[in-house]
């Protein structure tokens, strides 16, 4: 079969595709791309979250660069995907890998690539990797090893010296200790409740903030029979421990804690379209950093009028956190982010997504502030007009797929009562919509289903886009 990567690498269901022998291929296609990178020598790491045989997977790809001449870390023990692009920055290293699904229900795993600066591969690495993957030559290679069983065993390389582990989690825990005021917000005394929804995430904040209450802090591989992505359908739990509890915040992070979400002191599942708005209004005017923003297609229309108040050029990209990072790698970010929680803060930190790292931060621009998030919220709406958003994924055939996205292709004069006055095809469809509003439609990059956005001024104009979207 080939493999194919999405935006940030290769995912797919385990036991289907998602089988030793393809990530044997997978792994081996990672290491011909680091043993011509110029830091070869320093080696790679690799991290892995809680999902099932998510260590065993580690091991193999661990195996099978050590068996290529690389050095390679292996996390000492589940961590999040920041926690791994961290270590490859302080360990000054040509790179990494994360055997992760991120968000994807328990039944998928991944195979997520980072470069030598602690953040996503770029476009062109991922496409040098595919096809190195999914040459003749790769397929030959990996048939003869398995045939003749000659791939050295773990104990064997770490025996040799050329696997050793690394407890990247202690790098990390480390590192945001250093980043975020926490003094700030423990004199706040602000009562916070955290949900790693069993994953990645599970054992960071206690070092960080002990008085935080977590909910679901061990790993299940099953992660509860939930989808581990920040939502308001998945944090119903935490919405109601926050009430019943008086607590301040919930924050949660999805399955490899590169995301992030929130629930407000009502527990009302806070957007993270928000949360991007908070973050870059407290960077701007309270931290006084400067420089570009780069979001996706489907982020708020409201981070547009902020960085015209603020004088900061915004650029917009498709979807996927790689087309971002491309820019950081440029220099002179502030922040980019998309609508699904994903936030990368370069100026401060490393061009990688980290929901707990923005998560504490939101504690400390509540604390700094002497605000709730609802207050925070209402706020930044009696400044820049109220956005209300909502996202729809709709899960498909391909046939009905094809049939969709040839509507959209054709285009619309008008969406739910609402002219359309433009129409981007950056990434999907965008229609930008009078009385400020705008829906988008686009094809997931690693499921199948098409994913539905939409944002007007009312949440009721939301919900006549995402009904009109639906009977697409």
């Amino acid at each position: 079969m080939t493999i194919k990567f999405g935006t940030d690498g290769w995912r797919d269901e385990i036991a289907e595709n998602y089988t030793f022998e393809n990530v044997h291929r997978v792994a081996r296609g990672t290491a011909l791309y680091f043993k011509k990178h110029p830091k070869a020598s320093a080696g790679v790491v690799v991290g892995y979250d809680g999902r099932f045989l998510g260590r065993e997977f580690a091991e193999l790809t661990a195996r099978v660069l050590a068996n290529e001449g690389l050095k390679v870390f292996i996390a000492k023990t589940v961590v999040s995907t920041p926690a791994t692009s961290l270590a490859i920055v302080k360990k000054k290293l040509a790179g990494g890998i994360m055997i992760t699904a991120s968000h994807n229900p328990a039944q998928y795993n991944g195979f997520k690539i980072k470069g030598d600066y602690g953040g996503s591969a770029l476009p062109d690495a991922i496409a040098e990797i595919e096809h190195a993957t999914n040459s003749e030559e790769n397929a030959r290679k990996i048939a003869e090893d398995r045939n003749a069983n000659s791939l050295p065993s773990f104990a064997d390389f770490e025996k040799q010296k050329k696997i050793e582990e690394l407890d990247a989690k202690a790098i990390y825990v480390k590192e945001l200790a250093k980043l975020v005021k926490l003094d700030r917000i423990k004199r706040a005394k602000l009562r916070v409740a955290y949900d790693p929804m069993y994953g990645a995430g599970v054992g960071n904040l206690e070092p960080l903030l002990p008085t935080a209450s977590i909910l679901h802090n061990v790993w299940n591989p099953g992660f509860g029979r939930t989808r581990p992505e920040p939502l308001p359908d998945t944090t119903r739990e935490l919405a109601k421990f926050i009430t019943e509890n008086r607590y301040d915040i919930g924050l949660v992070t999805d399955g490899d804690a590169d995301r992030i979400g929130a629930v407000d002191e009502r527990g009302e599942f806070f957007s993270s379209q928000m949360i991007l708005c908070l973050l870059l209004k407290y960077l701007v005017e309270v931290r006084k950093e400067t420089g570009l923003v780069v979001v996706s297609q489907s982020v708020t229309n409201m981070v547009d009028k902020m960085c015209a108040k603020y004088g900061l050029k915004i650029i917009r990209t498709p979807v996927g956190f790689k087309y971002i990072t491309d820019y950081m790698l440029k220099g002179g970010v502030l922040i980019g982010g998309e609508e699904s929680g994903g936030i990368g803060i370069p100026s401060i930190h490393i061009p990688e997504r980290d929901g707990l790292f923005n998560g504490l931060l939101l504690c400390e621009i509540c604390a700094h502030n002497k605000k709730s998030l609802g207050e925070l919220v209402a706020a930044l709406e009696k400044e820049f007009g109220p956005h209300k958003y909502d996202r729809y994924d709709f899960q498909t055939t391909d046939e009905r797929k094809k049939q969709v996205l040839s509507k959209a292709r054709a285009g619309f004069s008008e969406i739910a009562g609402l002219k359309v006055l433009k129409t981007s095809t950056l990434d999907g469809y965008k229609f930008e919509l009078e009385k400020g509003a705008w829906f988008m439609l686009r094809a997931s990059g690693t499921e199948p289903l098409l994913r539905y956005y939409a944002e007007a001024p009312r949440m009721a104009t939301v919900k006549k886009i995402l009904a009109f979207a639906k009977e697409l």
